[in-house]
């Protein structure tokens, strides 16, 4: 739309006076072309918001790659990814002994056809003048068409070519009607647009279900055993935090230290007090004496584990740049 335009774009756009502002602009509503956003603080989850949510959390677990999930959230997960594997396991079963049976089948059939084969040479009169027409015997081949049909023009041994139309296309004048809608067809024939119902294409193979849940973020295995119950330390309105004034949006402070707990604070969980403190807790205090300073039990390298960052709009922190592919003209 010229009304929508840019002043510079309605002119030659290869100028240094069309600006780069401009040209975003006009891309943009042009509808072609890749968009690019760079995405700011407001559009990154925080660090005390479900992974799967997005909503501050309220009954909050922990997983051991230090991911944070609201309780009932990552249940329902759960118990819905069971479900459609036991779904999916069933589906590959019915699968596997199709396969079974068809195999069994074909065998079968084989078996049957060397016997005809057998009877057929047993059976033959011992004069060298007889001969037995043993093709109807082989197995037939997946794919493989008769090459009268493949090729009516193919030349015959006694020489001459084949001016006589096929059996099976030649018209016998009871055809009837040509509508594929009409005597049921409408549900016996195929649907070109389906490839599942094109009777050329034989329907996906179904792989092996895994049978573990995944968590959604890390992709690692989620077991309902290994979630950790999280207790955060609630700020108060009048307490000094980091010799700063609490800010409305901090919820929650560190238990040792009392400084904020934001995105851009690195935390660690303990698994003896189930707290989130701050990560310069462990590299200062912890890991000289290795107790914990809320309840000051003995602590392992293993019980420290390191939460998942939320995101910033710093580039360094995490990817703050979205893309949106469009079509895209190219010149030959």
């Amino acid at each position: 739309n010229l009304k929508d335009m840019t002043r510079h774009g309605k002119n030659a756009t290869a100028s240094s006076f069309y600006s780069y502002a401009e040209r975003k602009k006009d891309a943009k509503q042009s509808g072609w072309g890749t968009l690019h956003e760079r995405l700011g603080a407001d559009s990154v989850k925080q660090f005390d918001c479900c992974s799967l949510t997005l909503v501050p959390v309220k009954d909050p677990v922990i997983t051991p790659q230090g991911h944070i999930f609201e309780r009932e959230a990552v249940l329902e997960y759960i118990l819905a990814k069971k479900k459609e594997i036991a779904k999916a396991t069933k589906a590959w079963e019915k699968q596997c002994e199709a396969e079974a049976q068809k195999e069994k089948e074909d065998a079968n059939a084989h078996n049957e056809r060397l016997i005809k084969k057998f009877n057929a040479l047993e059976g033959t009169p011992a004069h060298p003048g007889a001969k037995v027409d043993l093709s109807q015997f082989e197995t037939p081949r997946v794919g493989a068409t008769s090459s009268l049909v493949s090729n009516p023009l193919k030349r015959k041994s006694e020489g001459g070519l084949h001016t006589e139309p096929q059996e099976k296309v030649r018209a016998k004048g009871d055809e009837g009607t040509i509508s594929n809608m009409s005597d049921g067809r409408s549900k016996q024939l195929p649907s070109f647009w389906i490839p599942e119902l094109n009777p050329t294409a034989s329907a996906s193979k179904l792989e092996k279900p895994n049978q573990k849940v995944l968590c959604p973020i890390s992709t690692k295995p989620l077991k309902l055993k290994d979630l950790m119950t999280v207790k955060f330390t609630e700020s108060k309105a009048d307490e000094e935090v980091g010799h700063h004034a609490i800010k409305s949006k901090v919820r929650f402070i560190c238990p040792v230290t009392h400084d904020a707990l934001t995105n851009t604070t690195k935390c660690a969980y303990l698994k003896t007090s189930q707290a989130i403190v701050a990560y310069s807790v462990v590299e200062q205090l912890l890991k000289k004496e290795m107790i914990d300073p809320i309840n000051n039990k003995p602590l392992k390298e293993s019980d420290i584990v390191e939460v998942a960052r939320g995101g910033t709009g710093y580039a360094s922190t995490n990817d703050v740049k979205a893309k949106l592919y469009r079509p895209q003209l190219e010149l030959q």
